[in-house]
């Protein structure tokens, strides 16, 4: 069962994760989702336990429990529906995409007839 954990401290590391979860059963894999420029925590992750009945003990256990001094969420991670993504896209914000500049400096000393 893949499983979403929620309001993290930004300082905890994959490995203290992972053995909060050990604490009920095996553990696949634990993934904590960093800013891809930063590298800095974004406060949640996921973790995939194989046993069904385990993961479920854990989520009940520890959606709620206080970590470093944060109450975490933790709930089974439902996938995303077919077709749904975050992020990229137009970032135009409505104006068109001709790129065109507004004008600009065309040169100084605009005299007439010299």
């Amino acid at each position: 069962m893949n499983i979403f954990v929620g309001s993290l401290p930004f300082s905890i590391e994959e490995v203290d994760l992972r053995e909060s979860f050990e604490a009920y059963g095996a553990v696949d894999s634990v993934k904590i989702i960093t800013d891809k420029f930063t590298g800095r925590s974004k406060g949640f992750g996921f973790v995939e336990m194989p046993n069904d009945e385990e993961a479920q003990k854990a989520i009940d256990d520890l959606n709620g429990a206080n970590v470093q001094g944060r109450t975490i969420v933790v709930n089974k991670s439902e996938p995303r529906p077919q077709g749904e993504r975050r992020g990229g896209g137009n970032r135009s914000f409505g104006r068109d995409n001709n790129r065109g500049g507004g004008g600009g400096y065309r040169g100084g000393n605009d005299r007439g007839g010299y």
